[in-house]
Order: C-alpha cells, then structure tokens, then sequence
C-alpha cells in the first residue's frame, strides 16, 4: 500500500488509476454511549464469542478513554508490500476475516443510499457488497496488488490507491464510510478518525471493523513458554480509537468488542495463516524460525491451549458505529 498522494482531492478519485466459511463466535457485550459520554452495557447472543471492554469507568459511570496515540514503527509501504504479496490467494484464506466484514455490512442499514467509501477494500469483495445494497461505491487501498485484483473481479465500484491517514478525497463526500479488518495497521489512529469525519457528510454513518490490542495472544504466549523471541504487530486498543473518534467530533453511537476464533490443524497452518494475509508486519526484522524453534512453538502451543487437535487463534475486533453531527 502507497501513501496517497492527493494534490487536489475530488469526490471520487484524487487521480483516477486504470485500472466463507465461517469460523467460531460466542456471546457478546455491546459498550453504547449517549451524548454525555456515559457509559452503558448490554450484551447479545451470537453463536459463540468472549469479549472485553477496553478503558475505564469513573465513580460517575462515565467511560475514560486512553489518548490517540502513533505508532511510527510500522511503515505503510511495507504494509502495502505484504498485502499485494497476498492479494492473488487472499480471498480463498481469509475465512475468518470475510466472517468479521460479513457481521459489520450486517451492523448497515439493508439499503444504503449515496456514495460509500469502502476503506481498506483489499480484494474489492465488501465494496461490491455495498453496491448490492444500493450505494454509489468506492473503495480506497494503498496496496496495488490488491487493487488490480478488486478491479479485475467487478466493474461497478471505483477503486483507487490511498492510505487511511490522507484520504484522496473532498470534504463531505460520502454519506456512509465503511471498513473491516483494514485500520488496525495505520500508524495514527488520531489522523484516522480526523481524516474518516473530513469526508463524512453531516448526518453520515461510518461502520468501522477494526482488530485491537489482545488479537493473537496464544501466540504470543506460547513463543514466550518457547523462549523464542517475541514478533508483535503492535495494534491500538478499543479505548486508544474511542479517543480518536471523540477528539475527531465523530458521535459514538456503539461499539461492540467480540474474540473472533480461528483453529488450525497445526502450528505451520496458522503461522502461514497470518503470513498469508499479509499481517505478519511488526516493523522489525524477524530472524527466521528454524526447524526446532518451530516444534518448541508447536509444543508450548499445543500446551497452553489445551483444546486437543485443533490449534485457536484469536482475532479481537472492535465494531464502531459513528455519526457525523
């Protein structure tokens, strides 16, 4: 993914480029919060998921978020590198994230009217999907890879190079801005959500996906138990975004935390899993495992989880509804 390089920001385009299988789930707790900022929980049924809340309450029941915060260490372009790198076979492994995109296009209205922007769009399959409920689409990706896909596979939506933190688009373009399991790689979470109220119109509703802090701990467990150095792709908590979105001037109107769970049959599936979606960015060189430090990595894997054949790995996703007032 390229930086975009908008010089004068259109509706659509700031320089036009020519161009499921379902894992686990469990209940889930919804955090909502009125226009002062109180906080208040309820919780739904789905068919399998953990969750936690992220941030605190105050003695007055009102929800402390942490500060917007930067993380200089990953670099979009090797973000974008490793995404073109997956983008021919990204569709037919990224299972678990087409079941967390299908849950957010469900948080949407059935009917969509005006322009969507489709942030993060990868393949282009979810900005096809607000097509299909009737949207004026556009998706937006700094990987060239997956846009030559996207482009390749449908012809209805506009696809176009730009990163989340420069969005090569006019103020008030869209009414609807929409992304899954795309911002949790962007290195400033307060540019973000500036740059997400900028194109909002006024009354406009963004529905935000986004992987936080807690994502594959019986990873990172278990290459500790192995005494094998630590590969983290650092990711911005759900208070971390709240935040952003508040000092933005975007209204919340919920946020949902669910633990998405994948399962592999080994230690060489999941880690190609992660590999094979491009997320293996930490923004430093990792030396490369050897044979033995991956049968350790299986051994404390296999230990620490305790759940028999099947190797779990959790994805857990934050689902923001924001308006633009």
């Amino acid at each position: 993914m390229m930086p975009a390089i908008p010089a004068e920001k259109s509706p659509v385009l700031a320089e036009p480029l020519k161009a499921p299988e379902g894992k686990a789930l469990s209940t889930t707790a919804g955090v909502h919060f009125n226009n002062e900022g109180a906080f208040v929980a309820d919780r739904t049924s789905d068919a399998g998921v953990a969750v936690h809340a992220e941030g605190s309450v105050n003695a007055k029941g009102t929800f402390k978020a942490e500060e917007a915060i930067t993380t200089p260490a990953i670099n979009e372009q090797n973000v974008a590198h490793r995404f073109s790198k997956a983008a021919v076979k990204y569709n037919s492994i990224a299972s678990i994230q087409r079941v967390i995109a299908e849950q957010a296009l469900a948080n949407l209205p059935k009917a969509l009217q005006g322009e969507a922007l489709d942030i993060g769009c990868g393949t282009g399959i979810h900005t096809q999907a607000l097509v299909k409920k009737g949207a004026t689409a556009t998706g937006v990706d700094i990987a060239k890879g997956m846009l030559a896909q996207a482009r390749k596979m449908y012809s209805d939506p506009i696809f176009v190079q730009g990163s989340a933190v420069d969005l090569p688009f006019v103020d008030s373009a869209f009414s609807t801005v929409f992304s899954s399991m795309a911002l949790q790689w962007v290195s400033d979470t307060h540019l973000v959500a500036n740059e997400i109220a900028r194109v909002l119109k006024r009354g406009g509703v963004a529905e935000l996906a986004i992987m936080v802090a807690g994502s594959f701990n019986e990873l990172r467990t278990a290459r500790k138990v192995a005494q094998l150095p630590q590969a983290d792709t650092f990711m911005p908590t759900t208070s971390h975004w709240l935040n952003g979105f508040k000092q933005s001037g975007l209204d919340l109107q919920r946020v949902i935390t669910k633990d998405y769970i994948d399962s592999h049959s080994d230690i060489m599936a999941l880690l190609h899993s992660v590999k094979g979606v491009g997320a293996g960015e930490t923004g430093q060189k990792q030396p490369p495992l050897t044979r033995r430090d991956i049968k350790k990595l299986a051994m404390a894997y296999s230990n620490i989880t305790g759940v028999g054949s099947k190797l779990p790995l959790t994805y857990r996703v934050s689902h923001f509804r924001l308006e633009k007032r």
